[in-house]
């Protein structure tokens, strides 16, 4: 099996061109990193992008964490790694645009190991990116599907691009609201036949992210928009933030085992709001966003889009 530094040093690279990507896409700001070190073992680099000309937010993280017991969160799951010592690599990341027209994404692809008597005895990759948007377009999220299905060809094809949008539908859920978080994408996680192979394939989620996200910015960042618009873009924020501190697994682990607070929620938007009863007016373009939020099958509806901006 390759040593997990190869998987580090992959992941340092894909954190590097995704800043570059993102910083000549916005032309206004440019990333400020944070580098920290973790007292039982490792740290990483907290990159986050403020103010910029599209992007109100932009954080990007790469993690290197090691430890010698699982939180009780992880330990539970998998009895058999008690007692278990652990790494864990991995890159993160959630941007929240400016423009309410462009969508918030996150994208996360990851390697976990874990080690008895200097033997590994569990070893896993995860990983997957998930589209949020306020005001939909099927153009874009038929893109972002598309391009999510022609990266998982190479690795078992339409059944592989089938499971991993279920598996993002059913975990990117708030039950508490009967709705998806967004359009979906692709989850996985416990990724554990054959290293070569899916190590592979979390290179090819990493590395897709670009090509299906940069595009929708290009269509969408300079759309106009008013005080309404943007008030119920800060409203919807409200669900990403209920989700990530009710039902998100990576934040629970990340506090759970000692992770740095402020890295593990750079994930929270900078501005946010919740109003009590909120309902949208019937038939208005913050109301048709109701019908993006469940599971769907993208690629074979054609569905109609709202007027351009």
């Amino acid at each position: 099996m390759p040593d997990i530094d190869t998987v580090r040093d992959y992941l340092t690279g894909l954190q590097d061109r995704i800043c570059a990507a993102i910083e000549a896409a916005d032309g206004g700001a440019r990333f400020a990193e944070d580098a920290w070190t973790r007292a039982e073992g490792g740290g990483g680099r907290t990159r986050v992008l403020r103010e910029g000309a599209v992007f109100e937010q932009a954080g990007i993280g790469f993690s290197d964490v090691s430890g010698t017991r699982l939180p009780p969160s992880a330990s539970a799951a998998r009895p058999e790694l008690a007692g278990a010592s652990w790494r864990a690599v991995g890159v993160s990341l959630v941007f929240h645009p400016r423009n309410p027209y462009l969508p918030t994404t996150h994208a996360n692809v990851r390697h976990f190991r874990a080690m008895r008597d200097g033997e590994t005895v569990a070893w896993w990759f995860g990983g997957g990116f998930d589209l949020t948007p306020f005001y939909p377009f099927d153009e874009d999220v038929r893109h972002w599907h598309r391009t999510a299905r022609g990266l998982c060809e190479p690795f078992g094809g339409g059944e592989r691009y089938a499971a991993h949008k279920r598996w993002c539908d059913e975990y990117f859920f708030l039950r508490h609201r009967d709705e998806t978080r967004g359009v979906g994408g692709l989850f996985f996680d416990d990724l554990h036949g054959d290293f070569d192979g899916d190590f592979a394939y979390m290179r090819a989620v990493g590395d897709g992210f670009l090509d299906a996200y940069l595009p929708i910015v290009e269509r969408r960042k300079d759309a106009p928009y008013g005080e309404r618009e943007r008030q119920f873009q800060l409203y919807r924020r409200g669900r990403y933030v209920e989700f990530n501190l009710v039902f998100d697994r990576g934040t629970l682990f990340g506090l759970q085992s000692g992770g740095r607070a402020e890295s593990i929620l750079m994930s929270l938007p900078p501005l946010v709001r919740w109003e009590y009863g909120y309902a949208p007016q019937p038939g208005s373009d913050e109301a048709r966003l109701a019908d993006y939020l469940r599971p769907r099958d993208w690629l074979s509806e054609a569905g109609g889009e709202l007027p351009s901006k």
